[in-house]
């Protein structure tokens, strides 16, 4: 899958969505303020920014021109969380690992208190798969992911989930994490140099990669190195089982194996519990009725399609100690998927 295909299908994405939006927003408040509504999302070049910002004529369709949706890229998905709780946006681009971490106050988020409040369950819409890959004429001196241990990698920008979700399988694994920080277009630089030793690429739903990603490939011969048996046996113990994804359908070469063995997390974009129950209800409740149109503009969000009611449901169980968004449990409730041990976060 080309560049210029990603290209394509997002931009039938937008037309079509927008179009469908159009005929059945909410009441127009033409007359009305309009309000505003910041997205917060990693870097330019990650997956998160490209769908926020195909996706604002559409959010503001389905709001029915209330609200003025605007797309800020950070530095990683960690600081695009940090700006939602402080009040700096009012949507942000996370994963499970990372939700993880702000209620556990653990990593990025040690010692962090939000300046507003923090994010609660909201919205979840694709899965995502981290994996290793190297130069691959240096591939034959890697055989499993313990030969990376100590050695520089680039585990994706520091604070992506990507990176975290490395950071507990490096944990799982009783490994060393050293991570190389180099900005994305330098990637297949580096790796050529011999500067990182390997490289931290991601799939959305086992099908995209990210744009610097797809760069790389299509400037570079890439080995995809999986974990071996043991680590795959260590990290199925701590509920990191890595699932099976067709080179095939990710990348435009080969990639030296027969199928590619990727950690999994779930991406969503989340909010504060001060968003109205009823923006985040009518977002929930047009997306799920056009679905099917998401997920033949980009295969990204064919899991969702399949199952969107299961997709919350999963993301919230990921972490069911996390408030749920008023919004998502009305949604859920009215789709009899809700589960009276979760809490409906307060807005205080």
């Amino acid at each position: 899958m080309s560049g210029t295909r990603e290209g394509f299908s997002f931009s039938v994405f937008v037309a079509a969505l927008v179009a469908v939006f159009a005929f059945s927003a909410i009441t127009p408040a033409d007359a009305q303020e309009r309000k505003s509504i910041r997205w917060a999302t990693s870097s330019t070049g990650s997956y998160g920014y490209k769908v926020a910002a195909q996706m604002v004529q559409v959010l503001e369709a389905a709001l029915g021109g209330q609200y003025t949706v605007t797309v800020n890229p950070y530095p990683s998905t960690t600081a695009a969380m940090k700006a939602a709780m402080d009040g700096e946006a009012e949507v942000s681009y996370t994963a499970d690992v990372g939700m993880a971490d702000v209620y556990n106050s653990d990593g990025a988020f040690k010692d962090y208190k939000p300046a507003k409040s923090k994010i609660v369950h909201t919205w979840y819409a694709y899965p995502m798969e981290s994996f290793m890959a190297v130069y691959a004429p240096k591939a034959d001196q890697y055989k499993s992911w313990k030969d990376f241990s100590g050695k520089p990698v680039f585990f994706t920008p520091a604070g992506f989930m990507n990176w975290l979700n490395f950071r507990r399988i490096y944990k799982a694994l009783g490994y060393d994490f050293k991570h190389v920080q180099i900005g994305e277009p330098a990637q297949g630089d580096a790796l050529q140099a011999g500067t990182i030793v390997g490289s931290v690429c991601y799939t959305t739903a086992g099908r995209s990669l990210p744009t610097y990603w797809r760069e790389t490939e299509l400037r570079l011969d890439i080995k995809v190195i999986n974990p071996s048996e043991d680590e795959i046996k260590k990290l199925t113990a701590k509920n990191l089982t890595p699932v099976e994804i067709d080179p095939k359908q990710v990348f435009s070469k080969d990639v030296g194996v027969q199928k590619i063995m990727g950690v999994p997390l779930l991406f969503g974009y989340n909010m504060r519990a001060d968003m109205p129950e009823e923006v985040v209800y009518k977002m929930l409740t047009k997306f799920y009725a056009d679905r099917e149109i998401l997920a033949k503009a980009d295969p990204g969000f064919e899991p969702m399609a399949r199952d969107f009611v299961g997709m919350q449901v999963k993301g919230i169980n990921a972490e069911p100690e996390i408030p749920v968004h008023a919004g998502l449990a009305k949604f859920l409730k009215e789709h009899k998927a809700w589960d009276n041990k979760w809490k409906i976060a307060e807005n205080k």
